[in-house]
């Protein structure tokens, strides 16, 4: 047939013994000559590259965006430049804490990772399936990730170490009471809403800068396993999400979710009530309302996994024209960690691999490095400026002033002012986000995670936690000093009383 391939090396030289080693005889010792047989092995050892520190296990499909209302007087980044603008996209879902073959229904944060093709180059929104996340500081970060690991001495999950460090950092709670809800197993991951979590900044034609907020509403409404279903399903399908995923989109059934906006003026951030910058905590929705900007849908699986999912890199350094920073400390740290990491793991040039490329022009003087798979640029010069191209600088990219509050530079007080309210928001996660149900299993959960500390210091840890729950809502220290037997009134925080304990 005039359409047969033939079968070839990697340089593509063609060969007939792909099953059958060259020997000395039927029962000889093996050629050294027979390179088919070295480079199928050498290929074989190095097909896995390094693991994903955190957002190891994870499932992604390829998407559209389509602008469905007008929020040009805050950004005037293209993709939002009209009604019925459509961008193509690819999102990337995911687990934190756990290594490539872990199980999808585990509890733990959900990482929700989109990337927009613009015409302006690739912006990543980066974040979570939550708003909020366990630390405000990314000096705590790699510290953070090494309790939600294996233990350096038993190699095993620790749940001491996790409520050590949840407890000796009370900002941590709002996103623990998250984490240990109902919302900490969700249904998949087509039935989750996804957040930026940061707060980033828009720019509009006049130059005119707003903080924002970035909000993805599911639009096949929210479902989460309860902790029994979650734990059934690791031992049915521990692939859950990512089957479920990929087979509603093979059929057809192709999820959504709308884009929203949260929009604070510089003024506003000025004398707000906290700080707006500070990722443990959310904007408010009654003094912020959500503005509808779009709707995202995922309609195109991968056609290979390890090239388009295992190989795709998303950093929140990555803004267009329109879209930029904010003095968020957490987000300041991952602008260098993120592309760092990729670099680590993909390699340099780990911006020309397909899923990764923007699909509209590059131009710049980086070359050479590991798997320069371009060109390279050709005889074009490496260095800027020059007398021979015609590249020149975006001067719509120049930027606008920012502000400083200070100009003296410190360590940051992270008890100070304004910055030590751990608990105000958490309580209203509790009384007034959980229905009376969503309440019970969050004391289960708790009290379940929690029994698993264990060593010479197992009460303290659980009497150190305890507090923090009490400062949210004395309902739920009782609740769960209860589960746990401890005695709720010597575990209470002394500015609590006795008599205003209900149950």
């Amino acid at each position: 047939m005039s359409d047969e391939k033939k079968l070839t090396t990697a340089s593509g030289i063609p060969y007939y013994h792909h099953e059958d080693t060259m020997s000395v005889g039927p029962r000889g010792p093996l050629l050294l000559q027979d390179f088919i047989l070295h480079e199928k092995m050498a290929h074989f050892n190095r097909e896995r590259i390094p693991e994903r520190v955190v957002h190891a296990k994870g499932s992604a499909a390829y998407g559209t965006f389509t602008v469905t209302h007008d929020i040009t007087k805050y950004t005037r980044a293209r993709l939002f430049r009209e009604i019925g603008k459509k961008t193509r996209t690819i999102l990337r879902f995911s687990t934190v804490g756990g290594e490539k073959g872990s199980a999808d229904t585990e509890r733990d944060p959900r990482g929700f990772a989109l990337k927009f093709y613009t015409e302006e180059g690739n912006w990543d929104l980066v974040g979570n399936n939550t708003p909020i996340f366990f630390i405000k500081d990314p000096k705590k970060f790699s510290d953070f990730i090494h309790t939600q690991k294996r233990d350096p001495y038993t190699n095993c999950k620790s749940p001491t170490m996790m409520w050590d460090f949840w407890s000796l950092n009370p900002e941590s709670l709002h996103q623990v009471m998250f984490l240990m809800s109902d919302r900490g197993t969700p249904y998949g991951y087509r039935h989750m809403h996804g957040f930026g979590s940061h707060t980033f900044s828009m720019i509009n034609e006049k130059n005119e800068k707003v903080w924002v907020k970035f909000h993805l509403k599911t639009a096949q409404g929210i479902k989460n396993f309860t902790n029994d279903e979650a734990t059934r399903m690791k031992g049915i399908d521990p692939d859950f999400a990512q089957r479920d995923l990929l087979e509603a989109i093979d059929r057809g059934e192709f999820p959504k979710w709308h884009l929203k906006i949260q929009v604070m003026t510089f003024q506003e951030a000025e004398t707000f009530r906290f700080n707006p910058f500070d990722l443990t905590k959310v904007w408010p929705h009654n003094d912020f309302p959500l503005i509808d900007v779009g709707v995202l849908e995922l309609n195109e699986n991968p056609k290979n996994y390890f090239a388009e999912v295992e190989q795709a890199a998303f950093a929140p350094a990555h803004v267009v024209d329109g879209i930029s920073y904010s003095p968020d400390k957490m987000l300041q740290g991952r602008l260098l960690s993120y592309p760092d990491a990729h670099r680590y793991r993909l390699g340099v040039n780990y911006e020309q691999i397909p899923v990764n490329k923007c699909p509209f022009a590059v131009n710049n003087y980086e070359r050479d490095g590991s798997m320069r798979i371009d060109g390279n640029s050709n005889g074009s010069p490496n260095y800027y400026p020059n007398s021979f191209d015609n590249i020149k600088p975006d001067e719509r990219s120049k930027g606008i002033p920012l502000k400083l509050e200070a100009e003296v530079a410190d360590w940051y007080d992270r008890n100070g002012p304004g910055e030590d309210d751990h608990y105000t928001q958490p309580g209203i996660f509790y009384r007034e986000v959980l229905n009376i149900e969503d309440k019970r299993n969050l004391v289960l959960n708790i009290v379940g995670a929690m029994s698993g500390i264990s060593g010479p210091k197992r009460e303290e840890i659980i009497n150190r936690q305890l507090c923090h729950f009490f400062r949210a809502d004395i309902g739920l220290g009782m609740a769960v000093a209860k589960g746990l037997g401890v005695d709720a009134e010597k575990a209470m925080p002394q500015h609590h009383s006795k008599d205003a304990v209900t149950v």
